[in-house]
């Protein structure tokens, strides 16, 4: 099973190429409870990422910890925000590429 860390720094080169000239930051989750993992910010646009290793991962987060899925939701109200791990990194890039769309 893939380590977590691993699936993040593999996932920021993803975003790195598809979206050239971006910034990717790494939150710090002891500023804000909750808060995703990446910030992305890309032209006018910003997105945040939770990332998980699995779709379990994912799940179990959402039972254990309320409030990380409370900011995922109030976040994506503002802008775009998700979980993303490898089962949906697919459709998240979609979203991803519709959020950053602009008429530049």
């Amino acid at each position: 099973m893939a380590l977590e860390s691993n699936y993040q720094r593999d996932l920021k080169k993803k975003l790195s190429a598809e979206f050239p000239g971006c910034y990717i930051l790494k939150n710090d989750p002891t500023m804000i409870q909750g808060i995703p993992d990446l910030t992305i910010l890309y032209r006018d646009k910003w997105a945040m990422l939770e990332v998980k290793k699995d779709k379990a991962a994912k799940i179990k987060s959402e039972k254990d910890n309320p409030t990380q899925l409370y900011r995922v939701n109030e976040l994506n109200n503002m802008s775009y925000a998700a979980y993303i791990y490898p089962e949906n990194e697919e459709e998240v890039f979609n979203d991803l590429k519709r959020t950053f769309k602009t008429a530049r």
